[in-house]
Order: structure tokens, then sequence, then C-alpha cells
């Protein structure tokens, strides 16, 4: 019974991926039996997630010994750390990669959040992180950024599988998947095979109702308070329209021609925070056939437990999506302000994670460093 909801989302079309990543998970047994049981064919990881996984020390603390055995630097341990847990958890995945022909089955690991504004430098930790993880079905996380575009580009244009990350606007949405299909046609210039690479791009939902959802309260009309809820669903839905459009158009009929993947949109940030509202809002309301849900452990439990799924819930709304946007924007809310804060505050918060991260492992790495003889 429990999964029923879950299959039901699979059945439609949703691919179910975890948001959350840990030692503890991977060598309890507990990724392997979400991905037996609750149709789990993915795993999303963020600075935020692993700050929380080796501050918690829970399985960490042999490979901390070592690395401070060996006097590493503190960004050095943490990429060793980060990618084992990535890569054995890429392992625990890779029956699913190779049943769903490398749709899914995909881990994602974070480029250091520090460079988001730095496209060089994103280039070359991308090439480094797949490198160092060396298995075929992990995803580079690259920010959809101004700089990160160019570099979503040149990555896919090598043959690097991407998860374009912290999307928020409309308009950047179409600027990621522009930067997607300039990547393949680069990669099919230089002869490579299309069928290998695969990218998603990860809308964030629920951010855009708080800080929506802010503002209406501070407006506090009785038209304010009825837009409350409404905003982060209808931008999603617009992005999968114009997914639709690039995905059906022109300029990606020769790349299918020649095997390649559309770049799927996923849902993030997809854990309700307002607790008026249902706690499997942000799933059940977003059901299209070629999506990834990523949730947080809360939400695949919630889905699993009182989901209901009732088909497609997103195509046939896009009219009713942009009057309840344009009716927000009418209020005296700008939609280009919103979304750049978010954006802005999306790169602070990874950052944050990472510097808390480097704090915590430095402290770690200093306790356990041998006596000096």
């Amino acid at each position: 019974m429990a999964a029923d909801a879950l299959k039901r989302l699979s059945d439609e079309g949703v691919a179910i991926w975890l948001d959350d990543l840990s030692r503890k998970r991977i060598t309890s047994g507990n990724l392997a039996e979400l991905i037996d049981q609750q149709h789990v064919v993915g795993v999303t990881t963020n600075p935020s997630i692993f700050q929380k996984a080796i501050s918690s020390g829970d399985g960490y603390e042999q490979q901390l010994a070592d690395l401070a055995a060996r006097k590493v630097t503190v960004d050095e341990a943490i990429r060793m750390i980060t990618t084992a847990d990535v890569r054995d958890a890429a392992d625990i995945l890779r029956p699913v990669f190779d049943a769903t022909e490398g749709q899914d089955g995909r881990v994602s690991i974070e480029v250091d959040p520090r460079l988001a504004h730095n496209t060089a430098a994103t280039i070359a930790e991308a090439k480094q992180l797949a490198w160092l993880v060396d298995r075929p079905n992990t995803l580079i996380k690259i920010p959809a950024t101004k700089a990160g575009l160019p570099a979503i580009t040149e990555v896919i244009g090598r043959g690097i599988s991407v998860n374009v990350t912290l999307i928020f606007s409309l308009e950047r949405y179409r600027a990621v998947m522009d930067a997607y299909l300039a990547g393949l046609e680069k990669a099919k210039a230089a002869g490579l095979d299309l069928s290998k690479i695969h990218s998603v791009a990860s809308f964030f939902v629920s951010r855009v109702d708080s800080e929506i959802d802010k503002r209406l309260d501070g407006i506090g009309t009785d038209e304010a308070k009825a837009l409350k809820g409404k905003a982060a669903l209808a931008n999603a839905r617009l992005a999968y329209e114009a997914y639709e459009e690039v995905f059906g158009g022109e300029r990606w009929a020769a790349l299918d021609k020649a095997q390649a993947n559309k770049q799927r949109p996923l849902w993030a940030s997809t854990g309700v925070k307002d607790p008026a509202y249902k706690d499997t809002l942000y799933v059940v309301d977003l059901v299209a056939p070629g999506t990834v849900n990523t949730m947080p452990e809360a939400t695949l439990e919630a889905t699993a437990d009182h989901g209901e799924v009732s088909g497609d819930t997103i195509r046939g709304t896009y009219e009713q999506s942009r009057a309840e946007l344009d009716a927000v924007a009418k209020l005296g809310i700008p939609y280009d302000d919103v979304v750049q804060l978010l954006e802005d505050e999306g790169v602070e918060k990874f950052e944050a994670s990472w510097n808390d991260l480097l704090k915590s492992t430095e402290a770690e790495l200093t306790r356990l460093a041998p006596a000096e003889d």
C-alpha cells in the first residue's frame, strides 16, 4: 500500500529522486531499500546536504583520521569525502542506470558554490569532479547563474552530463535549455555519442512561494491572500510549457535525429515550507511525463503515505498559471525582482553551507591529527 502513490507517480512518467545522501544511508542499506521499495531512481546532493551529513560525523571518522594523517588541506578532504559518497551511491544505483539506458540511476554532485560567478573555474571543477567520481551515472551540478550558462555549454560539449541547479525564472530556464542545446551541438561537431549525454534542469519550487507569500501577507488584502500558494506551481507549470516548446522545435529535431536526450525538467525544493499547505503539494500538483521530482525524505514518506496522484496536473493549466503570475505582478510584486533575489540567496545559502562544512571538517582534521613525533 505504502508505495502505491509512488508507483502511480512513476507510471505517470515522473522519476522519483531522493534529495539527500549520507554515508549512513549508504552503509545501512537504506538507499538500496528506498530504490527497491519506494521507486527511488536517483539521488541529488548539495552543499547543505553534505554539511549536515558530515557534521553528524556518522561513518566519516575513519576517513577523516586517514586524511588528517596525510595532512591534506580541508578543501581536498571535503572533495575526497563527498566524491566517495557519490561514487558509492552511484554503484548502488547502477542497475537502475543500466535498466533505463542511462536516463535514471543518477547521482548529482555540485561544483564548489564559491565558483558560481566564475565560468572558467566552474568548467575546470566540473571536469575534475567527473574524473574524481569516475562513474558514468554521475551528474555534475552547475548553477544557472549568468557565469554558469557558458560553463554548461562547454561541459556538455565535452560529453559530461550535467544537472543545472538554482533555476528560478522562466527567462533563465530558457537560457539554460539554450546552453544545453549549444553544448549538444558542440559535442556533435566533436564526434561524441550524444546518446550518452544526459541533463536535468533543476527548477526550484517552494522558495518561490515562500518569498511571494511573504510579500502577499505584507499587502494583506483579501485579493492578495487569495493568491498565496499559487505562484510556485504557476511558475513551474509554465516552465514545463517552455520545455515542451523547446523540445518540440526545429533546433531540437536535428539533435533528436542524432540520438540526443531531452534535458528533463527537475522539480527541486519540493519540501513544503508553509504548514498551511498540504505536505505533498509540490509533488502531486506537478505531475507530467518526462519530469523528475527530487524529494527530501519527509516529502517522499508523505507522498507514499497519503499522496493523491490523479494523472497529469500540469498540461492544460498554462492559461490559469499565466493569469496567477499576472495577478501577483499587478499587486506590485515584480517577478524579475523576486527570481533574481531567490537566485542570489540560493547561491549565498550554498556558499554559507560550504563554509560551515569547511569549518567543521577543519576542526575534525585538527582533532584527529596524529601527535607530532
